[in-house]
């Protein structure tokens, strides 16, 4: 598990509180850090761009979202997410968040 030094970091299962999904944060970027025609087109509730945005993988999708983190929150259900790049990022699954076996601590 890596921690980023703000509210999630990789591997932890969140909800999206505007859209409903769950999905696992697989990276993390300081602030904003797609172009201005992305955000403009994509980022309906214009969250700040000032704050964290996270990468994350979404349940039963094939997709992977950019999502401010005023838009996450920490997920109660603690069953595996299901997506084909999972095994990209982790390889252990226990108590409700991912890990990789390789990782130096």
């Amino acid at each position: 598990m890596t921690d980023f030094g703000n509210k999630f970091h990789a591997g932890q299962v969140v909800h999206h509180k505007l859209f409903g999904y769950r999905g696992v944060v697989v990276g993390f970027d300081e602030t904003f850090q797609l172009s201005e025609e992305w955000y403009d087109q994509v980022a309906g509730s214009r969250p700040p761009k000032d704050q964290p945005w996270y990468h994350v993988l979404v349940h039963e999708g094939s997709q992977t979202t950019y999502v401010a983190e005023r838009n996450l929150e920490p997920c109660d259900n603690e069953e595996p997410v299901e997506h084909p790049l999972l095994g990209d990022y982790f390889d252990k699954f226990s108590n409700g968040f991912y890990s990789n076996s390789q990782e130096v601590h």
